[in-house]
């Protein structure tokens, strides 16, 4: 048996998320990621500079990103097993917990289905906001509703599914790599001129490493919803996202809706596919019933790390011993 350092991560997660009065004294550890990752930025992308140099500056941005993640939980990880000895995997649990985001992702869009059964439109505008970049203060219900269930699709994958796959391959230099690259995606990897050259290797290594979670994120979503499957491989590739289409197409057959479409970013009208055959006007029942796919999908990749800790060869822990 393998130590159940994974299964204590979600369970620590699941109970107290990241409380809110940690996150005002301290913050969240992916916070130094983003001072790092802005300090970088600050200093070498500028426009002056050559594309093909912002890029390769971007790459060094990356794997110094990447050397000093990995090399602090390396050496946080041989502290903790001279200090702790077999017992070293409690530390690493609750190291990890933090990377995971099981609670706050159903505590951000749970309200969001409070305020559209109360009728509480701007509320439920407003709430939604919160875990959107698009705009939402023209939404109508049925907006808000799609807005808050496709959130919740992808983020059920960077949020919990690829850091648990990252934890279970590669320990806790594994999913705190994970969490750095997928910081700096967020922060860098975008299209616009800006950051197409400097960001370029952040979006491909974020792209790269959730090309297996969101496919079995995808794949726990449709058993978890009991369907979807036809959704899922007819429609995944029509996000613009590789991996970000598998679990939002989950979620559209799960739930016989269509997601996506239309949508606006800063006053512009974009105008994408739909993911799903199904209703377009969703409202707080779907959420609802998203939210219980979302929690007995969560409680599937808790069967599949206890099945890792009680795999014989001593699952993705082993590498550390």
């Amino acid at each position: 048996m393998a130590d159940p350092f994974a299964m204590l991560a979600l369970a620590i997660d699941a109970t107290i998320g990241w409380p809110a009065g940690l996150y005002h004294r301290i913050g969240h550890p992916v916070g130094a990621f983003a001072r790092m990752i802005e300090s970088c930025e600050q200093a070498w992308n500028r426009p002056q500079r050559a594309g093909l140099t912002r890029r390769m500056l971007g790459v060094v941005t990356v794997v110094l990103l990447l050397l000093v993640t990995a090399g602090l939980c390396v050496a946080i990880e041989v502290v903790l097993r001279h200090l702790l000895g077999p017992l070293s995997w409690l530390g690493i649990a609750v190291l990890a917990w933090p990377a995971l985001a099981q609670r706050s992702l159903y505590d951000h869009v749970r309200p969001v289905a409070d305020a559209l059964e109360r009728g509480d439109i701007e509320g439920a505008r407003h709430t939604v906001s919160m875990i959107v970049g698009r705009d939402t203060r023209n939404l109508d219900e049925a907006g808000i509703a799609r807005a808050a269930i496709e959130s919740l699709a992808e983020s059920f994958c960077d949020g919990i599914a690829a850091p648990l796959f990252w934890l279970l391959v590669g320990g806790l230099p594994g999913i705190w790599a994970y969490k750095a690259i997928n910081t700096a995606d967020s922060l860098i990897g975008h299209k616009e001129e800006r950051w197409r050259a400097f960001g370029w290797t952040a979006a491909r290594t974020d792209d790269l490493m959730n090309i297996l979670p969101a496919r079995l994120g995808g794949v726990v979503i449709c058993l978890a919803g009991g369907g979807g499957w036809r959704t899922l491989w007819r429609d995944h590739h029509r996000h613009a996202s590789p991996n970000a289409g598998w679990t939002e197409a989950a979620m559209a057959g799960a739930l016989d809706l269509a997601l996506a479409g239309p949508v606006s970013y800063d006053g512009v009208l974009h105008h994408k596919d739909w993911i799903g055959h199904g209703r377009s006007n969703a409202g707080p029942r779907d959420v609802r019933r998203a939210l219980r796919i979302y929690v007995r999908a969560c409680l599937l990749l808790w069967v599949i790390a206890a099945a890792m800790a009680f795999w014989p060869a001593g699952g993705g822990w082993a590498w550390a011993h």
